[in-house]
């Protein structure tokens, strides 16, 4: 059992890994009736050392821990970086740098979309991991040798996947197409929430300004009330609750308590007059300060033919690029491009442009047509005709 609870024996560890190329670290947090994430236990994999350390024990500084994750000369590998990454940015305002993800390397690689840590590790290597205490309460002590176990097979196995990988990402040269990726993971930006942007995550069909403005100020509401109080934001008001006062714009208690979304446990007096008060300032805010209406929204279900269509030329280019599609264009992406052929994702740029980009926009503008290959006994694309 390789535990660690003390900042003596932290800092030994950390600094023999500090001299070596690369470390693989895995957390285990909670997180369900937190709006931050409560670190627990930090497992990190070494050519020499396999060790997990105990955050919540009360004789340890982390600072050791910290400083690694800082120091430049040593590569951090996770699999599914972006929660850890979280927390260490909430906790040091600073990203671990320089990092391998590999879960996007293995999407990269063909993998699969968002492929996971075990099918992973069964893939690479083989080994069948126990995954029996995926759902333990990490924060309850002291932490069983099974539990310790588990929590350092997500590191052991970490390691051999990781140069599994990055021989692969070399010999395709695809390199490049990682690096893309992880500069969106290791930029501090990435982490960072803007409550008067929230609002653009709840999905709506209004279209409306004055709908708009009052879902704004309320999704920035909701969200500073939950990182004050640090409760997650659905502990406040659901989504489906925002949008409905933003559709309906009461004036009153009695207008905005009248709802199934709504009861007394629900919505004290205090929080009826917040609500209240958002409203009538959102609404009384400059026009010129509202969100502009969503472009080309109410056009959704004309456009569909053509995103079914560039659904399956996805499908078709990263089968034979062996990509995950995921890591090309997601639905929102394909919309934008069935809208508009000067659309701004990163599906249009860089080596995504080069393997889908230019072929969708052959495709919708007739250039390129899909065709059943019967000898190969599979899908194709051939030139039309001008």
């Amino acid at each position: 059992m390789n535990l660690i609870n003390d900042t003596q024996t932290l800092s030994a560890v950390c600094n023999r890994i500090a001299e070596e190329p690369y470390v693989a670290i895995d957390t285990e947090f909670l997180r369900n009736k937190t709006y931050y994430s409560k670190l627990c236990l930090v497992q990190l994999a070494g050519e020499h050392d396999v060790v997990a350390v105990d955050i919540l024990a009360p004789d340890i500084n982390p600072m050791p821990l910290f400083d690694l994750m800082a120091n430049h000369n040593v590569l951090k590998v996770f699999h599914a970086a972006r929660q850890d990454t979280e927390i260490f940015v909430h906790m040091t305002n600073q990203v671990p740098v320089p990092m391998f993800d590999t879960q996007v390397a293995g999407m990269v690689c063909g993998l699969g979309n968002a492929v996971s840590y075990d099918r992973m590790v069964r893939v690479i290597t083989g080994v069948i991991l126990d995954k029996s205490y995926r759902f333990t309460d990490w924060s309850q002590r002291p932490l069983s040798t099974q539990q310790i176990d588990y929590a350092l097979g997500d590191v052991i196995h970490l390691r051999p996947c990781y140069e599994c990988l990055s021989n692969r990402l070399i010999k395709t040269n695809r390199l490049k197409w990682l690096e893309e990726e992880m500069a969106i993971l290791t930029d501090i930006s990435t982490y960072i929430i803007k409550p008067e942007e929230c609002w653009k995550r709840i999905k709506t069909r209004s279209n409306k300004q004055n709908f708009l403005v009052v879902l704004r100020a309320l999704a920035a509401w909701r969200e500073l009330k939950a990182q004050k109080s640090d409760i997650p934001r659905n502990y406040i008001l659901k989504d489906d609750a925002l949008v409905y006062i933003a559709s309906q714009l009461p004036t009153s208690s009695t207008e905005l308590s009248c709802s199934q979304f709504f009861n007394r446990k629900s919505l004290n007096n205090r929080m009826i007059k917040e609500i209240l008060e958002v409203i009538k300032i959102a609404l009384e805010s400059p026009k010129n300060t509202w969100p502009k209406a969503i472009p080309n929204q109410g056009k959704a279900q004309e456009r569909q033919p053509i995103v079914e269509m560039l659904q399956v030329l996805l499908k078709l280019q990263c089968k034979k690029y062996n990509v995950a599609p995921k890591l090309v264009a997601n639905a929102n992406d394909l919309d934008a491009i069935a809208a508009e052929d000067t659309a701004d994702l990163p599906a249009m740029k860089g080596w995504r442009r080069e393997i889908f980009g230019k072929v969708a926009l052959a495709v919708k503008q007739g250039k390129l047509a899909f065709a059943f290959d019967t000898i190969n006994n599979r899908l194709t694309l051939i030139k039309v005709p001008k």
